[in-house]
């Protein structure tokens, strides 16, 4: 059978080129290690889907207007920046690995960099949803914000004090804005689930959610519900609240009500008007996984060896056309009473529906390991090499290469340097490209960058809120 998979670079053929020399140095600081009792229990990773939503949803877009995503960028309100024109650098010195500088770089608005109300954590791209890598004409990247509501930004500024939820950031890197070769349109969206309310009238909350990995696969938005497993959202249900595009007066909506983007305060419907905390679009929530065994977790921090683990973070392996995947694995700082370091597991998607494969109303996880480093906060796997995100703190995170030997996830090279409080990552492929394109592997970094911050002025690690991209080429090169 002549295979489907037809990628112009393979990280594969790198590993065996360069397996010998590399496998046999270990991590700058410390010696290479494999996680101990590998492979983990990879039913600890499966799924049952929860409530069909959508006829919530479906309700919704008899209420309002839907949106498409390419209309969406053409309407960005807000502006990111690249080239010389973004000037942020949290590409700090503070650990002992060396530094890879980003082949790409976007900076974003000043108010999005500078919030303290928002953080974001996600990220994902057109690439994991089609194998063409398009929507439309378009490539956009998709990031994910947690809102974080606390007293001390509530008493500060009030209109900080509702828990918004999760907010989404469409961004297409290739195309400028016209008369700016520097500038990126980007629209936010908020994510929201629907419900019916006391008078069973169609409704709408935010979604209590850290977002810590999003993946976009076919029409539907994967997010990470860290103790529960995950929640979908379908592209083709972007609802638009202010279509006129006229904020200071209320739109009609389609079932004769109003629609309001001035109260920061409201969401849903209330008093027969439509708020969104004033996001001019909302994206519902259609479906769900939880996991199928009992979450032993109870903290944000530590982690257990067995039942379920926690769903920080997601991805999406293409690197078998065939046979997509959905990553998953989990946040870990370890201690003495608690000194797992997390697992990481793969679930099968079909392709033909875009949601995961499910059998006997069960979602089977195709296998797991335990990680071989804690703090762990993105991965991505692609032709068998894992790709992990490790930071702490204030510090110069890390970009850490992985590989199973045998039964076990073992470290592949040296660590590389990267920046201070990197999160998710997202492999654009170029599957559709083989010989033309670059295969990139993305993440963002999210600590505000404040002039006085003691927090962000460390020496040596600088922050500061870019989404950035390595060549897949350049950190497979490294030792």
């Amino acid at each position: 059978m002549i295979s489907t998979r037809t990628p112009f670079f393979r990280p594969a053929a790198w590993a065996a080129v360069l397996a010998a020399a590399v496998l046999s140095v270990p991590a700058v600081g410390s010696p290479a290690q494999a996680a101990p009792g590998d492979p983990a229990v990879a039913s600890s990773f499966n799924l049952k889907p929860g409530p069909d939503l959508n006829g919530h949803v479906t309700a919704l877009k008899a209420a309002l207007p839907t949106q498409g995503i390419q209309t969406l960028l053409d309407q960005g309100n807000r502006v990111a920046k690249t080239g010389t024109s973004c000037t942020t650098d949290p590409f700090g010195t503070g650990d002992s690995g060396t530094i890879l500088a980003p082949d790409r770089k976007f900076c974003w608005d000043g108010g999005d960099s500078d919030t303290k109300e928002w953080i974001p954590q996600g990220i994902t791209g057109v690439s994991d949803a089609q194998a063409d890598e398009l929507w439309g004409t378009r490539k956009p990247l998709v990031t994910a914000w947690y809102d974080k509501a606390s007293k001390d930004l509530c008493d500060s500024d009030p209109a900080t004090c509702h828990d918004k939820g999760v907010r989404l950031s469409f961004l297409d890197p290739e195309t400028a804005v016209p008369g700016d070769p520097d500038g990126r349109r980007y629209r936010h969206v908020l994510l929201v689930e629907p419900y019916y309310n006391s008078f069973q009238h169609i409704s709408y909350k935010a979604v209590d959610l850290h977002a810590g990995g999003i993946a976009w696969y076919k029409n539907y938005l994967y997010v990470a519900d860290t103790l529960n497993g995950l929640r979908v959202f379908d592209m083709r249900a972007v609802l638009d609240l202010n279509p006129d595009q006229n904020a200071s007066a209320d739109d009609t909506t389609l079932d004769g009500l109003k629609s309001n983007v001035r109260d920061e305060t409201k969401i849903g419907r209330q008093s027969n008007v439509y708020y969104s905390h004033t996001y001019r679009y909302v994206m519902p929530q259609v479906a769900s996984y939880k996991f199928a065994s009992a979450q032993g977790n109870t903290s944000a921090g530590t982690c257990v060896a067995t039942g379920a683990p926690k769903a920080s973070y997601i991805s999406i392996d293409r690197s078998d056309l065939a046979a997509p995947a959905l990553i998953m694995g989990e946040y870990c700082n370890s201690d003495e009473e608690h000194p797992e370091k997390g697992r990481v597991g793969a679930l099968p998607i079909d392709d033909a529906t875009g949601l995961l494969k499910t059998t006997n109303g069960v979602v089977a996880a195709s296998g797991a390991y335990h990680l071989p480093r804690d703090l762990t906060q993105g991965a991505a796997r692609y032709d068998g090499m894992y790709y992990f995100n490790r930071s702490y703190l204030n510090n110069s995170g890390s970009l850490r290469r992985a590989q199973v030997s045998g039964t076990r996830l073992v470290d592949y090279g040296n660590n590389i340097t990267n920046a201070v409080g990197p999160e998710d990552l997202y492999i654009e492929h170029g599957q559709s490209r083989p010989g033309s394109g670059t295969q990139y592997l993305w993440s963002l970094s999210e600590h505000r960058m404040e002039n006085g911050d003691a927090t962000c002025t460390d020496a040596g690690s600088p922050c500061g809120r870019v989404i950035y991209a390595h060549r897949m080429a350049d950190i497979l090169a490294r030792p």
